[in-house]
């Protein structure tokens, strides 16, 4: 396919109409050329129509096929290798596609370049936790937040079963489960995924309910206590690969902390064993202790 073509085919979609002369004015070529682009175009599967009339043109229907990628060798190995992670993924929005976008992909590679992919997954996979979800709600939450339309669902929490209604700003992935910041009540909840069922999306709209982006860029504007934190060396290799606690310098960690947020920081402690131990505050420290008490009794006869 020349480059004139490929230009067409990126110029050409559903909000647009182009009109054959407007086309060969534009690559200055005859439109009769044009005629031939197209028709090109159209037997590569494009699903192009007409619109005839003064204001009639040509443009691709609403819902059409994307043309193929055109990429490198080493491109496409780093394409099907994100392919193959992303299927790993569980309740990925829009997730239901990816089997048939890498069975599709790879299809559409040439041999050798599907036996070397072929030969690749026999010397790489990819290891990690992941919630298990009856229903994949996923895609509703992002669709959703961006149409800033509130939801209403159940939510399974430690006081019981309750319905919610929120207004998502949007999701995230971390450590194997889906998150959901959700605006209720003008305050901020945090409500994980995997813990939500019967998700309906409702009419109501909140224009000021801000992006994901924005709001993990915002500042905490609660009241915060820092917290000192100080690791054994095997604890500070840990503490490297924890999203919460990767900023560890020389053994220690410092943060900003507000108070609602001990009882998560405390069972992620929790998890170190004696490769951590809490410096300050003594809220935490005790807060700590009344967990490993309420954990021993469960073994004192």
């Amino acid at each position: 396919m020349n480059d004139r073509r490929l230009t067409i085919m990126r110029l050409l979609d559903s909000r647009k109409k182009f009109t054959a002369r407007e086309l060969a004015e534009r690559f200055n070529v005859s439109v009769r050329t044009i005629q031939r682009d197209l028709d090109y175009l159209q037997q590569m599967g494009v699903p192009l129509y007409t619109e005839v009339g003064a204001h009639g043109g040509y443009r691709v229907l609403p819902n059409r096929i994307l043309p193929p990628l055109q990429l490198t060798q080493h491109e496409a190995f780093g394409l099907f290798m994100m392919i193959e992670y992303l299927e790993k993924v569980p309740d990925f929005p829009y997730g239901s596609i990816r089997a048939h976008l890498a069975e599709h992909y790879f299809s559409s590679l040439p041999s050798d370049v599907q036996d070397m992919i072929i030969r690749m997954r026999q010397h790489i996979t990819f290891h990690q936790y992941h919630s298990v979800q009856p229903e994949s709600l996923t895609t509703k939450i992002l669709s959703a937040a961006v149409e800033k339309r509130e939801i209403e669902f159940l939510y399974s929490s430690r006081s019981g079963t309750k319905n919610v209604v929120a207004c998502p700003i949007g999701i995230y992935y971390e450590n194997g489960y889906w998150y959901m910041p959700a605006m209720k009540h003008e305050r901020v909840l945090l409500y994980r995924v995997d813990r939500m069922q019967q998700l309906n999306i409702l009419n109501r709209l909140d224009n000021s309910i801000p992006t994901l982006k924005d709001w993990l860029d915002s500042e905490d504007k609660r009241v915060s206590v820092e917290v000192v934190l100080k690791f054994t060396d095997f604890g500070a290799r840990l503490a490297g690969s924890d999203t919460l606690f990767n900023s560890v310098q020389y053994n220690e960690w410092r943060g900003q902390v507000p108070p609602e947020e001990f009882p998560f920081i405390a069972r992620r402690l929790l998890s170190y064993g004696p490769e951590a131990k809490v410096i300050a505050p003594r809220q935490l420290q005790e807060l700590i202790m009344e967990m490993l008490k309420s954990s021993l009794s469960q073994y004192v006869q």
